[in-house]
């Protein structure tokens, strides 16, 4: 059986897109193969590998990849985590599914470690139910 390919989109492919990888990975077995990059890659966000490391899922091996690197890939779906990276996703042959799943952009947060931590788990946690809901 071929594994459905995945792309996560966000705009700097530091936390969100990066964590929605990471979910897909732990969540979707062998079922899927999940990707994901930025329109303006940055380097992965430490609270977000942090974050996902608390529930037992290790994203530090992960990369910041531009979406322009996906130009040609057949992918059966592309995942859009940001507003910003549904307006600018580039036209995408291939894919068979777009989809648009807003979250809060995590690091953005302000405050104290803590307290921007508290806004990383949450955004984690929120993706984890959509992937969740989509890997079923």
């Amino acid at each position: 059986m071929d594994r459905l390919k995945v792309l996560f989109l966000c705009t700097g492919n530091s936390c969100r897109s990066q964590m929605a990888e990471g979910w897909l990975r732990h969540l979707g077995g062998d079922r899927y193969e999940a990707f994901s990059a930025g329109t303006a890659p940055k380097p992965v966000h430490p609270l977000a590998v942090r974050a996902m490391r608390e529930v037992g899922v290790d994203i530090s091996g992960q990369q910041s990849k531009s979406v322009a690197g996906f130009a040609g890939v057949p992918l059966d779906a592309v995942v859009t985590v940001c507003d910003r990276a549904r307006e600018s996703c580039p036209a995408s042959a291939g894919h068979t599914a777009t989809l648009h799943w807003s979250f809060d952009d995590p690091a953005q947060a302000t405050g104290t470690e803590e307290e921007r931590m508290q806004v990383f788990r949450r955004v984690r946690d929120e993706i984890a139910s959509r992937v969740r809901d989509f890997a079923r």
